[in-house]
């Protein structure tokens, strides 16, 4: 049986990552690392992950979820410093 972990390896993102996308689109986290994976192979996809996890920081904060906020910034932070061309998001 193929793991999280073995997902993981193959799109090459941390798993806060994949967690950000699971929460985000409402799906387990072997369907967000395929998500991962199929996006990190498009043009834009990585700011599509990176939109991902501002739209779940936003969402945290409407919720009053600081913890939960304080997580997803320290994986954007992850994220950006992996895939430093994404850039900030707009807004």
């Amino acid at each position: 049986m193929i793991s999280l972990e073995d997902c993981l390896a193959m799109c090459g993102l941390e798993e806060e990552h994949i967690l950000a996308i699971a929460e985000h689109e409402h799906i387990p986290e072997i369907a967000a690392a395929a998500l991962a994976n199929y996006l990190l192979h498009q043009e834009q996809g990585a700011e599509k992950i990176r939109d991902m996890i501002v739209d779940d920081i936003q969402n945290a904060y409407r919720r009053n979820d600081y913890k939960h906020m304080q997580e997803l910034m320290m994986a954007l932070r992850h994220f950006t410093a992996q895939f430093p061309e994404v850039g900030q998001a707009d807004g």
